[in-house]
């Protein structure tokens, strides 16, 4: 589904990104981790179109892609929600883009706008069930907990019916018990046709739940395997934990 070969980003003398090469299948959950300052928000920044690469190509169904107008939809690590508006219409937001009717269809009521009105209202509705928040559409969104907040924002992500997803820290600032209903929420909407790349701290969380783990260390990709051998490779290991030298003392990575 995605191909992403050589992709590089250099802040004046900073190389962040540094020839890194990807390739995500449809139907997957994928993962990208690595220390803090590994290069991970920058290469998704430059994959949702908010930087754009230095070298490298991204390929989308073998075609250079346009994020909103290939399918492709995400979240942000910071939530971005309008808090004093509904849950509903925040969700109804996402969307935005996909509708043909106009200002001024909707201003003068035509047919036309008022059909696509109930096409996403009934769309919005349904998303809010499937991320747990059914009784919730009529709440002011910033009244909402952090985590129902995290849901609103991937439900809005949603309602466009993107066929790739990309997750940024989505259970940043949760407890262990919200983790595990975010955990169970991605894998319902892989089940329903959407694959998923997320950026995540949490490595327990992602080597329980991604088919295929990258990791980013200063830039440059030292691994792209399964979990089971990411978690074991000794590149990462040092990258995370750090180097024990002839005496035993770890040398701390620098996160």
């Amino acid at each position: 589904m995605l191909k992403i070969e050589g992709i590089t980003k250099r802040f004046g003398g900073l190389v962040a990104v540094d020839q890194v090469s990807l390739q995500v299948n449809q139907g997957e959950i994928f993962g990208l981790i690595g220390p803090n300052g590994a290069g991970k928000t920058t290469f998704f920044n430059i994959l949702t179109g908010i930087y754009k690469p230095d070298a490298g190509t991204i390929m989308f169904e073998e075609k250079p892609f346009r994020i909103a107008k290939s399918g492709i939809a995400r979240t942000f690590q910071n939530i971005r929600l309008l808090k004093e508006e509904t849950v509903l219409d925040n969700v109804a937001l996402g969307m935005f883009g996909k509708t043909s009717s106009g200002l001024w269809a909707a201003i003068l009521g035509l047919r036309s706008a008022k059909e696509e009105e109930a096409i996403v209202h009934t769309e919005s509705l349904r998303l809010l069930e499937l991320v747990g928040l059914a009784s919730y559409e009529q709440l002011e969104a910033g009244s909402l907990s952090y985590g129902n907040q995290r849901r609103v924002e991937i439900a809005r992500a949603l309602v466009a019916k993107p066929k790739l997803l990309l997750l940024d820290e989505p259970t940043a600032g949760m407890n262990a018990e919200e983790v595990q209903e975010m955990t169970a929420l991605i894998r319902k909407i892989r089940e329903n046709g959407t694959t998923v790349i997320l950026i995540e701290h949490n490595v327990t969380m992602v080597t329980g739940l991604c088919d295929r783990i990258a990791v980013l260390d200063h830039g440059v990709k030292i691994a792209d395997d399964s979990p089971e051998a990411v978690i074991s490779n000794p590149e990462v290991i040092e990258a995370y934990i750090g180097k024990v030298d002839e005496e035993g003392v770890t040398q701390h990575a620098a996160n």
